[in-house]
């Protein structure tokens, strides 16, 4: 007698190992940004002496002690988190700062010099844009600093100096762990630029490294919102506009938050800082735009509390991002996401991971291809 078999179609291949169990790459790399940023930290901080060290900088003492100005130039997420570098940086080591977009930068005569150093920020080393600008920099005498995630690529190579992420290969086209990578790298920057220039002392740089070292089991706590987060996107997935707002070194977030919306879920949005939105986004507000307000206990709480109650007030439905235990903002927010407490510095690394997870969620929900958006690459090599 013939043997009967019902067939059994196997639906494993081998990038489903490559995933680690997780649904898709971007998911499973929002996961592993604890551990990316434990490795852009491990063997560059001394704790017992307040000390950075990053030798591949290339710039000795008296370089360091030269620099009269800082221009970061990016593009994309990578300019998200060079704003936010920007604030550290003039914080913790005391130099001005400016960010330019490596697209702008390149085809206007920017005023540069031998006191100015150039950090161009670029996860994967090769964007166009920003090697242009890099290269017209360089024709004025100016050292260059690269931030990548990407050992021997273009930009490592035409930069006197480089500080390497160590995120890890990243397989979704839109950025997630080599976002809170590159900023962990700018705060380590920050830090060693301080304490060159006599800007922090010894006990302030143990301080800053000490929380420094927090960060990652804190980024391991607020990963534990995925599930509430997905919740949130099944109630939100069907609305068609977002307004993000954001104050301070939050409004890059905001900036960063509204991208992930649209590179993933292809949903209108818009980052604002949140000072800015009576000067026009006003007067989209009403029930049908949803607004993602950052509101961390910082100095700049009380004004979003007034930015949420503008909201309100035009029937705008607002989600909240803020710190555990704020009755104040559960009491104004139609939805409030709860991310641990930070310093001020550190807190944008927590604050982005809900927004990449609902921008996650909302895609999944509308059956976007998460891992490879349309008409995105992840070099962009061409202008």
């Amino acid at each position: 007698q013939p043997v009967q078999r019902e067939p059994t179609r196997i639906l494993w291949d081998p990038i489903m190992a490559e995933k680690g169990g997780y649904r898709h790459f971007m998911l499973k790399e929002i996961y592993e940004q604890p551990r990316a940023v434990t490795d852009t930290m491990r063997g560059r901080i001394v704790p017992e002496s307040g000390n950075v060290v990053l030798p591949d900088v290339n710039l000795d003492p008296a370089a360091v002690r030269g620099i009269r100005r800082i221009v970061l130039l990016a593009c994309g997420t990578s300019y998200h988190a060079a704003l936010v570098g920007r604030s550290m940086l003039e914080r913790l080591a005391g130099i001005p700062c400016e960010v330019d977009l490596g697209s702008e930068f390149r085809y206007r005569d920017a005023v540069v010099g031998p006191d100015t150093l150039v950090v161009a920020l670029s996860q994967s080393g090769e964007t166009a844009d920003t090697l242009g600008a890099v290269k017209a920099a360089r024709a004025k005498g100016t050292p260059l600093l690269a931030i990548t995630n990407v050992v021997g690529s273009a930009l490592s190579r035409e930069a006197t100096g480089v500080l390497y992420t160590h995120a890890g290969p990243e397989i979704g086209v839109a950025s997630s762990k080599t976002f809170t990578a590159t900023m962990t790298a700018c705060y380590l920057l920050a830090l060693y630029l301080g304490r060159q220039r006599g800007a922090l002392t010894a006990e302030e740089g143990r301080k800053r490294i000490q929380e420094l070292l927090e960060i990652p089991r804190l980024m391991e706590a607020t990963l534990e919102l995925d599930a509430p987060v997905a919740e949130l996107a099944r109630q939100l997935f069907h609305f068609q506009n977002f307004l993000y707002l954001g104050r301070g070194i939050h409004y890059p977030i905001a900036l960063e938050g509204a991208l992930k919306l649209k590179e993933l879920s292809y949903i209108h949005a818009e980052g604002y800082a949140a000072g800015e939105m009576k000067h026009g986004p006003i007067a989209l507000i009403d029930e049908a735009m949803p607004v993602v307000a950052l509101t961390p206990r910082d100095h700049t709480y009380e004004r979003m509390l007034g930015n949420i109650e503008e909201v309100r007030a035009r029937d705008g439905k607002v989600i909240a991002v803020a710190h555990a235990g704020d009755r104040e903002i559960a009491a104004k927010a139609d939805h409030v996401i709860a991310v641990p407490p930070a310093v001020d510095l550190l807190s944008p690394i927590l604050m982005v991971i809900p927004l990449q997870l609902l921008a996650y969620h909302m895609a999944v929900r509308r059956g976007c291809d998460v891992d490879q958006p349309r008409n995105l690459a992840k070099s962009v090599t061409v202008e």
